[in-house]
């Protein structure tokens, strides 16, 4: 079989797997806990079907490496934060509570699992891009490369600052003014660590785009081409994630609303101070 087909068959069994261990688990955090693992596996493969090709594969082995970085460090947050330890996503919790136990399952096989299950799929396809158009590695990759880094530095950055403002939290009897981690990057971006997680996809949209282009694509079907629907999903899954958990925060911490107001959602940027906030309103 073709790598793209070994990829999609992987994915289906993936899939199946998740959402059969949710009912019998009743634990709808499959999908979560094979977030960070999925992805690795297919890239490998398109990089296994690179080097077993005889083309130069030195770009798929570039980004699987990328991407095997991304997992190993997105793994090992997740795993101290317990999540395999068999605790469920609180957000599932409160959604289950919101809906129907019929309405529930029919949201947790689509989207829970066919929609989320396809998209890690979908952000991996950049690397079918590149394996058919093998071409030499170029400055652009480099670039490109140094950014996925630099971006993946920031996560972890964002992510150690929240889990050490947990900790005091927690040591503090679970109360911590204001329930919130607002230093750090959290002074620029509500959200960084989900910023700096999307744009490690469009970074290897971009090193994909760079195989087409080197090989004679032109901007549409190289530059521009359609595995863009990959980071563009990822981002819209991400946003609409970040409203419904903020909906939850700002029910909890009457302090979150002016957080919200004096501070980007995602992008990093300056805070506005209270009283260019009471200007603009």
């Amino acid at each position: 079989m073709e790598p793209l087909q070994i990829v999609i068959v992987t994915a289906a069994v993936a899939s199946a797997a998740c959402w059969i261990l949710s009912l019998i688990t009743r634990d709808t955090s499959w999908v979560d806990r094979a977030w960070s693992i999925v992805p690795v596996v297919y890239v490998w493969i398109f990089a296994a079907g690179a080097l077993a090709s005889g083309e130069d594969a030195a770009r798929l082995v570039l980004m699987a490496l990328l991407v095997t970085a991304w997992g190993a460090r997105l793994t090992f947050n997740f795993a101290r934060k317990g999540g395999y330890t068999g605790m469920e996503d609180y957000r599932w919790a409160i959604l289950r509570g919101r809906m129907r136990p019929w309405q529930f399952q029919l949201f947790n096989l689509l989207f829970i699992v066919g929609y989320q299950m396809t998209l890690l799929v979908l952000i991996t396809l950049p690397a079918e891009v590149a394996l058919q158009h093998p071409a030499p590695l170029t400055a652009a990759d480099a670039v490109f490369a140094a950014v996925f880094l630099a971006l993946l530095v920031g996560e972890t950055v964002a992510d150690q600052q929240q889990w050490e403002f947990h900790r005091r939290k927690k040591a503090a009897g679970g109360t911590l003014s204001p329930g919130f981690a607002t230093q750090g990057l959290f002074r620029y971006s509500r959200h960084p660590n989900f910023f700096f997680e999307q744009s490690q996809w469009w970074a290897l949209y971009a090193i994909g785009a760079t195989a087409a282009v080197a090989s004679g694509a032109g901007v549409v079907g190289g530059a521009l081409n359609i595995t863009i629907v990959g980071p563009v999903l990822l981002s819209i899954l991400f946003i609409g994630s970040t409203i419904f958990t903020e909906s939850i925060t700002a029910a909890k911490y009457p302090a979150y609303s002016e957080y919200r107001r004096t501070t980007s959602m995602l992008v990093p940027w300056p805070p506005r101070t209270r009283r260019a906030v009471e200007s603009a309103a």
